[in-house]
């Protein structure tokens, strides 16, 4: 089908391949081989006399041209759908496609159990690859590119839009011998006194806790630091260190032969709320739809859990 000398079948393909900056990418969402998609861009290409995608390093960005295109492309499908009474098929129930999400470690070890078992039930065949949420998420200009959504705390300045997930009050995990506790607590003092791992997520971060701590004018004594939440509960067994970490993490520790123990922080609730982001050219694809309506619901599962 042409219009005005434009084969109008180069339509969807040319806002799949700005939307994800990727020529393999796009292939796999629109189920075409590379090659089907390399000539697509080829003659997208000689169409627009413009390269549209321009490889840097070891991967792709978009020509100030394309990043023109991409919303009137969106726009104009979008119009075409409409007057043909189209819409981009997404059947979870026999799709195969792969999903990219990155997030940080504590998020997978909340949301990995209820967002799996949600998508299995739905879509079989769908995958889901899962990558880490590195120091420089914030800066990066590729992050909702190269991902189609990033679970983090909401508030830390990431690109896109948002929408929130759960929240999680954060609390004290500590070895059961360690000697600073007193009845199974800690005082304020004894917060300020006692050796602390703590997490980093990058220069510049600044968790809720250590907001309060800084309110209280605590200074703490850090023996050791790590990236990320995850690894504190192991660091700290047997020591006498202790960290400040999300409730839901801390409670998956809390097996019937640990060594650790659960307080309560001594300046009271320190709240942690996480979201996802992701980029709002994503919501003119009805797959990406259906992954937002699953991150929804999770977080709906999330806010009833106990």
């Amino acid at each position: 089908m042409a219009l005005g000398g434009t084969d109008l079948n180069l339509m969807l393909p040319l806002k799949v391949l700005l939307e994800e900056g990727n020529v393999t990418r796009a292939g796999q969402r629109l189920e075409l081989s590379q090659p089907a998609m390399s000539a697509a861009l080829a003659k997208l290409r000689r169409r627009f006399d413009d390269e549209l995608l321009v490889r840097t390093g070891r991967e792709y960005e978009l020509t100030p041209f394309a990043r023109d295109l991409l919303p009137e492309v969106q726009h104009a499908v979008r119009l075409i759908g409409t007057a043909l009474q189209l819409e981009n098929d997404f059947d979870p129930a026999t799709s195969i496609r792969t999903f990219r999400l990155t997030m940080s470690d504590y998020a997978i070890a909340v949301v990995h159990e209820p967002l799996v078992r949600l998508v299995e039930a739905e879509a079989p065949g769908v995958r889901l690859s899962i990558g880490h949420l590195g120091p420089d998420s914030r800066s990066s200009d590729r992050i909702l590119v190269d991902n189609d959504a990033l679970i983090a705390p909401l508030g830390f300045g990431f690109p896109g839009a948002s929408r929130p997930l759960w929240k999680d009050r954060m609390v004290v995990l500590a070895d059961r011998s360690n000697p600073c506790l007193r009845d199974g607590r800690l005082s304020l003092d004894a917060l300020a006194e006692v050796q602390h791992a703590v997490a980093s997520f990058g220069p510049g971060v600044l968790t809720p806790v250590d907001r309060v701590f800084g309110d209280y004018g605590i200074e703490r004594r850090i023996a050791l630091q790590v990236f990320g939440f995850l690894p504190l509960p192991f660091v700290i067994q047997g020591t006498d260190m202790v960290a400040v970490v999300p409730e839901m993490l801390a409670r998956l520790h809390r097996t019937a032969d640990s060594h650790l123990v659960m307080i309560e922080l001594p300046f009271g609730e320190v709240v942690l709320s996480e979201g996802y982001w992701f980029a709002e050219s994503r919501l003119s694809d009805p797959a990406h739809r259906w992954l937002f309506d699953r991150l929804d619901a999770v977080g709906t599962e999330l806010a009833g859990s106990p």
